[in-house]
């Protein structure tokens, strides 16, 4: 069997895309940083999915309002993850920046690179995680080209452009 902290030790090698994951909950806005979201299928009817901790405040209002969005973020809103990724100060979390509405009523980031608003197809439990398979009802893109923020080593980093040092042959 695995350890645990060498499997998590591991995984931190693993450069992924941050997300904030919305919800409403009746009229309150919840979120949380992800970096577990993948898309599952573009046709015939695009889906993807999101792995959410139990111990996660939002995880509660995805399953009661079926509902959540993907916000993709840029490598200028690194503040913006943070204050998403910690429990303190979640009054300021929808303060921050313009959020609005789009098909499901989870909140979308006005500024994302992408928001994805979905529809919960199916939740199943995988040990302390619930994986939310969403029917994406609604997509809105920035209509600025930025690079994507990153989460690898346990920090928030930008994409690096890189010159290639020699043609391979």
């Amino acid at each position: 069997m695995t350890d645990a902290d060498l499997f998590k030790r591991g995984m931190r090698r693993l450069a992924s895309g941050v997300s904030i994951v919305t919800t409403i909950d009746e009229t309150t806005p919840q979120g949380f940083v992800a970096t577990s979201v993948t898309s599952v299928c573009a046709a015939p009817s695009p889906s993807l999915l999101v792995c959410v901790n139990r111990e996660v405040s939002s995880h509660g209002a995805i399953h009661r309002s079926g509902t959540f969005c993907v916000n993709l973020l840029s490598e200028t809103d690194a503040e913006l993850a943070r204050l998403f990724s910690s429990s303190v100060h979640r009054e300021r979390r929808f303060a921050q920046c313009e959020w609005r509405a789009l098909t499901t009523g989870a909140p979308a980031l006005s500024v994302a690179l992408a928001s994805f608003d979905c529809k919960v197809q199916t939740a199943f439990d995988v040990e302390s995680h619930t994986v939310f398979l969403g029917k994406v009802v609604a997509v809105e893109l920035s209509h600025d080209a930025i690079q994507p923020l990153l989460y690898v080593d346990g920090r928030f980093d930008a994409l690096r452009s890189f010159a290639p040092s020699a043609a391979l042959t």
